[in-house]
């Protein structure tokens, strides 16, 4: 299958929006994901499409029904598989030719540094990862690799780039020493200080931050690969602006509204802790 395969020609129609230069130049680029569920496997395929050419890929998990609503890899006959090959052999289909490496555990702290090995812009985990995050978020800013966090809400998604020298995750969502559902709450709110997606909220009893159960939809994570992949050319490419924490974008397709958001000191703002006293009022039975 290989030897029909021509990266050129699979890649040209990119041509126009990207030089021939530049699309070469993405070819050699290394990509991180650590999840490869329903943000992390779209991702995966997005930038895979767009001609980047190497992978760390991380999960622990298999596929099973409940992802069938938003999960790229996601269908009967991958039910019970690992979703890290799964996803993988879905890469490589389009793209024979990709280097991948996979990271079958998931991303700990005895593999932090072989996952990011070698790594240019690192990308996605799921919701509920807190300190999955934590670690390699700190890990990339410990070796000046920009961190991308794309994340679906309702049918719209939150973005915020974690730039090297500039300000930290940790700085942001200030979750030290916070237990787990108040990391969630404040991860949450510092996603998404503009809360677009809250006014369509019809059933709040399905959101169970303790339980790591909340609803989702196929439409938000589509929209987090396109958003999370343009962020990640700007930043490969070194073209386009690129928003930085404290500043942040969210684009909700259901209200048709996009929001630049910006909240100096992160979830320390007056702001944030005004929002988050509101989240725990309206969420508080399901914390």
């Amino acid at each position: 299958m290989t030897a029909f395969f021509d990266y050129d020609l699979a890649f040209s129609r990119n041509i126009g929006w990207v030089t021939e230069t530049e699309q070469a130049f993405l070819r050699t680029r290394r990509i991180a994901i650590a999840g490869m569920g329903g943000v992390g496997g779209s991702h995966l395929l997005t930038l895979t499409r767009l001609g980047v050419g190497k992978f760390n890929i991380a999960d622990f998990d298999v596929f099973e029904l409940a992802n069938f609503n938003r999960q790229a890899g996601a269908s009967l006959r991958h039910v019970g598989q690992p979703k890290v090959d799964v996803m993988a052999e879905m890469a490589l289909d389009i793209n024979p030719e990709l280097e991948i490496r996979r990271f079958s555990t998931g991303v700990t702290a005895e593999n932090l540094n072989d996952f990011l090995e070698g790594v240019d812009v690192c990308d996605g985990l799921d919701f509920f990862a807190v300190e999955a995050r934590r670690q390699v978020f700190a890990g990339c800013a410990q070796r000046g690799i920009p961190a991308i966090t794309a994340a679906p809400l309702g049918m719209g998604s939150a973005l915020l780039n974690f730039l090297p020298g500039r300000m930290s995750f940790e700085e942001y969502f200030c979750l030290e020493g916070q237990p787990e559902a108040e990391q969630l709450l404040r991860f949450l709110l510092g996603l998404s200080p503009a809360m677009l997606q809250m006014n369509y909220l019809v059933d709040a009893t399905r959101v169970d931050l303790p339980n790591h159960r909340g609803p989702s939809t196929p439409m938000a994570c589509e929209l987090c690969a396109g958003i999370a992949a343009t962020q990640a050319l700007k930043i490969l490419l070194k073209r386009g602006k690129v928003f930085a924490a404290p500043w942040g974008l969210h684009f909700d397709a259901y209200r048709n509204k996009l929001a630049v958001t910006w909240r100096p000191g992160g979830n320390k703002n007056p702001l944030q802790w005004l929002g988050l006293w509101i989240a725990r009022r309206q969420l508080g039975q399901h914390l």
